[in-house]
């Protein structure tokens, strides 16, 4: 038999590209917002009804100035300005608080949206994703690519855009209403100014990347630490465990000194531009009062334009800073979105039918990472209503047959099917749905005993919770906590033991009550009187269903319809449990040093 190589392992590319620069992350952060385009539009609008509004108010201050300084100056012509100058100031005020409520539910809404896409997305992506990633790192780029969306279309509504349209307003209005040395000024500070900050904040975005990833990483060890905090203690590596944690702290200390000291440099450079910028334009201001061209209002008006222009100015360090660190977060964020699913359905890919759950595994050959085969031609059936038991040593391949039925990975060839339909035709959801599976490795969710039960099928009735907790001899026990069923079970269900999570994880399935069912060393941590009161059930529960049972105590599985022997990823015997043992192969083998480890621990604990 000849085996096909199998692939390389997935790259991170995507059929969605990842983002490209600042740019790319805009275009993709742009189809969220465009579902609420009318308020960013009547945003817009408040924006520029906001600066026209703060403009006038110099030029109605330079009115009130030059009336009382007047020859002429008349009462009512000042108190007019004034009424005039204390309505502008509102309107302006009145303005950027109406942009701030039409706005606040874009940003919030792209930011939820954009987190759910990448939740859902993170569910869909295969198997082999999850058992490569870094917990704690992963959800601090969701966090802070998220916080980003809020960040980046804060400053770009409320403070990027302002600023740029104040810029291009107030020189239009120097120039015109002057001379043109004055825009030529404001317009070399503005570039001089802008180019010096963002060529400090670039140098300093280095470090900020440096940080970001020493936080990621120091997350990443702590969550993991914390996550084995028994591991740690069992091999007394707390030391240890602290001293890896602040390795990255360290380096994590290091980059921001450097980018907070490197702040001062760049606050000195912005202050001299500023200073420079508006000496200039006021000594042209000056001059012009001297030669009689200029009024003293004039002068106000210059210096009041002049304040508040450079004021929103001397936060664009910032606003770059943050700005960048937000397009730094949100492409971290939106590369997730683009990593391969790998197992994807085929476009309009029925659901599953079942008729009779009959699985069927035909010359299949797998491996995970190309390098090492884990599956070599194996083909065997699960008629309807059958159970057939999976035995071999560690390592053999029984649980990757458990994964690839779940169709948490695609075999590189060969198919699997259910009632004679391949696995890639249908919907992965159906699938999902018509197997349940007790994993020998049961891991609960950090919440109370009967949510973890009530998993099994959302919106069952209390009375099939407790039913499917008798099947699984769990109820006397939960019934015996202080807080009975809403008893906690710690993370990853740490607060019971291995017989007590596993016996959850069978109620689980049973409240699933699916066609085809999966036992991976159901009942390995349970007691020998537990295990087998358990065993009746799951014999019964699986009578007129199909069933895959994958074991190593050997004992548990002599009422199977088949037994298949795995080794090295081939199926080397199969046969009811009387055929293997006439074989005397490999089964008898393992039957005999079993039953002689079991003679050995009768006989250990007789003595004890």
């Amino acid at each position: 038999m000849s085996v096909a190589t199998a692939p390389a392992k997935p790259s991170s590319a995507s059929s969605a590209a990842p983002p490209q620069g600042d740019l790319g992350v805009i275009a993709k952060l742009l189809p969220y917002l465009w579902e609420y385009r009318g308020r960013v539009l009547l945003a817009l609008g408040f924006l520029v009804a906001a600066k026209l509004t703060n403009i006038g108010v110099p030029v109605v201050m330079k009115g009130i100035v030059d009336g009382l300084s007047g020859p002429h100056a008349v009462l009512a012509v000042p108190v007019a300005l004034l009424v005039a100058y204390g309505v502008l100031r509102l309107s302006s005020t009145l303005f950027n608080e109406l942009r701030d409520v039409v706005f606040v539910k874009v940003s919030h809404r792209a930011m939820r949206r954009v987190a759910l896409e990448v939740f859902h997305h993170l569910h869909a992506l295969s198997l082999r994703f999850h058992l490569e990633r870094q917990t704690g790192g992963l959800t601090r780029e969701i966090e802070r690519g998220t916080r980003g969306i809020s960040t980046l279309l804060s400053f770009m509504v409320f403070s990027v855009l302002p600023t740029l349209l104040e810029m291009a307003l107030v020189t239009g209005f120097l120039i015109v209403r002057f001379d043109v040395w004055f825009g030529v000024i404001t317009v070399a500070a503005i570039i001089l100014y802008v180019a010096l900050t963002f060529a400090i904040s670039e140098w300093r975005t280095q470090h900020r990347r440096t940080m970001n990833d020493m936080d990621s990483k120091a997350n990443t060890r702590a969550v993991d630490s914390l996550l084995n905090y028994e591991t740690v203690k069992y091999f007394g590596n707390e030391k240890w465990e602290a001293d890896r944690y602040d390795d990255t702290l360290k380096r994590y200390e290091r980059a921001a000194v450097t980018s907070e000291t490197s702040l001062g440099l760049l606050n000195a450079a912005q202050a001299a531009v500023i200073a420079l910028a508006v000496s200039l334009l006021m000594w042209r201001a000056a001059d012009g009062i001297v030669v009689g061209k200029l009024t003293l209002g004039d002068l106000v008006m210059v210096n009041a334009l002049l304040i508040q222009l450079y004021i929103p100015l001397n936060f664009l360090g910032v606003m770059y800073r943050e700005m960048k660190q937000a397009f730094i977060d949100m492409e971290k964020m939106f590369k997730l979105l683009s990593e391969n699913r790998e197992v994807q359905d085929k476009p309009n890919a029925p659901a599953v039918k079942i008729t009779g759950a009959a699985i069927a595994f035909e010359n299949v050959d797998f491996s995970y990472d190309g390098r090492r085969q884990i599956l070599q031609g194996v083909s065997f059936e699960v008629p309807a209503g059958h159970t057939v038991a999976v035995v071999g040593a560690s390592g053999s391949g029984k649980s990757t047959l458990a994964r690839l039925l779940f169709r948490f990975y695609d075999v590189q060839q060969g198919r699997i099917t259910i009632d004679g339909q391949d696995l890639r035709d249908v919907t992965q959801a159906s699938v999902r749905a018509a197997m349940g599976i007790v994993p020998q490795d049961t891991v609960l969710f950090n919440d109370t005993i009967y949510y973890n039960i009530a998993y099994g099928r959302p919106g069952s009735t209390r009375e099939e919770i407790v039913a499917a907790a008798e099947v699984a001899h769990i109820r006397e026990f939960i019934e015996r906590q202080p807080d009975g069923w809403e008893t906690t079970v710690g993370e990853r269900g740490l607060k019971l033991s291995g017989g007590e999570k596993q016996r959850v994880s069978i109620a689980r399935t049973m409240l699933k009550n699916p066609p085809i069912l999966i036992f991976d060393e159901a009942t390995s941590a349970l007691d020998s009187k537990t295990e087998k009161s358990i065993q009746g059930e799951l014999r019964q529960i699986a009578r007129d269903r199909s069933a895959l049972v994958i074991a190593h105590r050997l004992s548990t599985v002599v009422d199977a319809d088949a037994i298949l022997v795995m080794h090295d990823g081939r199926i080397i015997e199969r046969g009811s449990f009387r055929d293997l043992m006439a074989q005397d192969g490999r089964f008898a083998e393992m039957w005999r040093l079993q039953q002689e480890e079991d003679r050995h621990r009768i006989v250990e604990a007789s003595v004890l």
